[in-house]
């Protein structure tokens, strides 16, 4: 049972061999696993910039939550200032 295994595995070997060796003769093999290796480095790349949306998710809520608070608040009974004249007043 043994020596079937190994044979088994043998020819599923030497097939796998067989196939890569036939995919890399192929034309735009090339340029097919040079893509595939860019995706990589790209998935790489957006992994790393996306790494720090939580962090600015959980502020953007605090700061959300407190922009919702100032605005609920009422004015208070002084009121607001007047703006000044851009005329200068004379001493």
């Amino acid at each position: 049972m043994a020596d079937r295994n190994k044979d088994l595995l043998s020819r599923f070997a030497d097939l796998s061999e067989e196939v890569v060796q036939r995919l890399a003769e192929a034309p735009g093999a090339d340029r097919a696993l040079q893509a595939l290796k860019g995706l990589g480095d790209k998935v790489d790349e957006l992994q790393r910039r996306t790494r720090g949306f939580e962090e600015l998710e959980r502020r953007l809520s605090v700061v959300e939550k407190r922009l919702d608070a100032l605005s609920k608040q009422k004015p208070s009974g002084a009121a607001a200032p007047k703006p000044r004249s851009s005329t200068p007043k004379k001493a």
